[in-house]
């Protein structure tokens, strides 16, 4: 019997959360007989995956033109021929209505599904209702991260063809790295994720914490990630007498053994997808301080269970959900114990079953 293959579609294998579920499902769909080609736009790889890599990226020439776009869409389509492949999952960023109709219509050859990753939607779909259904009306499935983004999806486009699967962890190999020994001695709450843009709100996040009781109790906050408003970050700390608490510690290839050993993870975003840094926090045994934002976040956390849900955008209640998990300790160790049992059914081998089940695989 000829092995199933499947073409797995992204950026990049490096950085961002679509990118790490394409990477776990690769070694997923390979440990189950399926034959996987992961095929990028950029030329950045990192995160551990299975299968063959095709790397358009590599193409990609410094004046990024038309001619150049064009040359990458034949190579792609030539691919797709050549391969014959049962499946096609997209996990790309789509924000070129024209483009993507080309793509979907003109290059992508067998049952397509594609993925979206944000709550807002137009990264992944027009805004326009007639050029999103143009487009998605007629492929194989839309698959949503999240329960409130499917129903946004259906209400907003009246799609018939999406479903919700969950972000898949690999909880093994988590709580593996996490047991890694670290040199920080101190006792401190963390924050992940870049900095390039504001959708952390990590200058309002310091000052958020600067307010609480935390740094007079001595708990620093540290940040993991990289991004051009460091020095932004930096001055807001100084400005609020809270910058000897304050640790950027930039970008770490195992982030997981800082998460564990934080009291609590805190999210202050702006709005989120299905935050894969929640998921995974809650992997190493840290509960969680997340805002209420859409998407994801109500779907992973049970409020005073394995974490704090706090108001949307409410960076006072944020201080006082802070502060709660320090003076309240029996909330605190009870979400605690709660935390990695709370993420089970995130696990890849759950997640990933889901997938082959859509695709009639077994």
């Amino acid at each position: 019997m000829n092995k199933k293959k499947i073409a797995l579609v992204g950026y990049r294998l490096n950085r961002g959360g679509a990118e790490r579920v394409a990477a776990i499902l690769s070694n997923f769909f390979h440990d189950n007989n399926i034959d996987v080609h992961n095929i990028i736009v950029i030329d950045d790889i990192a995160y551990p995956y299975s299968g063959t890599v095709v790397n358009l990226g590599k193409l990609k020439n410094k004046t990024n033109g038309i001619f150049n776009k064009i040359k990458r869409l034949i190579a792609l389509k030539k691919y797709l021929q050549k391969h014959d492949f049962d499946f096609i999952i997209d996990f790309r960023f789509r924000i070129k209505p024209f483009q993507e109709f080309l793509i979907a219509k003109f290059v992508y050859n067998t049952k397509t599904i594609f993925t979206v990753h944000s709550s807002k939607l137009n990264s992944y779909m027009p805004n326009q209702v007639f050029l999103t259904r143009m487009i998605y009306r007629g492929c194989f499935k839309i698959v949503s991260i999240t329960q409130e983004m499917q129903r946004m999806i259906e209400v907003k486009h009246s799609l018939n063809n999406v479903m919700t699967i969950y972000n898949p962890i690999d909880i093994n190999q988590i709580k593996e790295k996490s047991n890694e020994e670290i040199l920080l001695d101190f006792q401190y709450i963390i924050g992940a994720g870049q900095f390039d843009t504001n959708v952390k709100q990590y200058d309002k996040l310091i000052i958020a914490y600067s307010k609480s009781i935390l740094p007079k109790k001595n708990i620093a906050l540290v940040i993991l990630g990289v991004g051009k408003k460091k020095d932004e970050l930096i001055t807001i700390a100084r400005q609020n007498g809270v910058a000897n608490l304050v640790y950027l510690l930039g970008f770490k290839n195992n982030p997981y053994k800082y998460i564990k050993r934080a009291k609590f993870f805190v999210l202050s975003s702006s709005h989120e997808g299905m935050p894969m840094v929640l998921l995974e926090a809650l992997a190493c045994g840290t509960p969680v301080v997340s805002f209420n934002c859409k998407t994801g976040p109500n779907e992973i956390i049970t409020d005073k269970e394995n974490g704090l849900l706090v108001e949307n955008q409410n960076f006072d209640d944020m201080i006082n959900c802070m502060n709660l998990f320090v003076d309240d300790d029996k909330l605190y160790k009870h979400c605690k114990n709660q935390a990695s049992s709370s993420v089970y059914r995130f696990s890849v081998k759950r997640i990933g079953q889901q997938w082959l089940e859509l695709m009639n695989i077994n």
